[in-house]
């Protein structure tokens, strides 16, 4: 079987061409409370990529300049940076985590992002790092967080229960993509509905 990318999964989940182009113009760049998440899931490796408008994280999108912003932003980064408090697993998956990147991109309004505001890697339970300043003078900032799991027997990671949303008040829903060996679904968790059945599929 071919490896399970993020890539991949972003192009199967796509539906038609002129239908994502649809989608992407009455949604704009993105949608406050709206973020999207992507599952691929290949043997016992879990990748996970995590888009969301910055409104939703810490309540703003301009860069953060006061110093008010810049621990608001830093309190979030750390927060995205330990997945498995934000999206809970079942314990007899035995899943760990062996990477997580948080990362702010400013949005500008053809759609461009540019990379790099602010960074943490991490390869055990915490995330470190010093954050650098962004400077972006138009557009909207989003997070871009991607993870890796190690997961000891992922057949039982039969559900997934979104404590995300009682971490970020401004997070309303998620679209999530996931892809397995199995099959490939889309599915959608909101504030009201915050738990994901994957019976069937893993």
């Amino acid at each position: 079987m071919k490896r399970i990318t993020l890539t991949v999964l972003a192009a199967a989940m796509a539906a038609t061409p002129a239908m994502a182009e649809d989608e992407h113009r009455e949604l704009g760049a993105h949608e406050h409370g709206h973020g999207t998440l992507n599952i691929a899931v290949e043997k016992a490796r879990i990748s996970l990529e995590l888009e969301v408008p910055g409104m939703d994280i810490v309540g703003f999108e301009h860069a953060a300049a006061s110093k008010d912003d810049k621990a608001a932003v830093d309190k979030a980064s750390k927060t995205l940076g330990e997945p498995l408090k934000l999206f809970k697993v079942p314990e007899a998956a035995g899943c760990k985590v062996a990477e997580a990147k948080v990362n702010v991109e400013a949005e500008h309004e053809d759609g461009d992002k540019d990379h790099d505001a602010k960074s943490e890697e991490k390869g055990g339970e915490h995330a470190k790092g010093e954050h650098g300043d962004h400077e972006a003078e138009e557009g909207h900032n989003a997070f871009h967080v991607t993870y890796v799991l190690e997961c000891a027997k992922p057949a039982a990671l039969a559900s997934i229960g979104f404590d995300y949303f009682k971490s970020f008040a401004g997070a309303q829903k998620l679209t999530v993509n996931v892809v397995t060996e199995k099959a490939q679904n889309k599915y959608e968790v909101s504030r009201d509905k915050p738990t994901l059945d994957l019976g069937g599929i893993m």
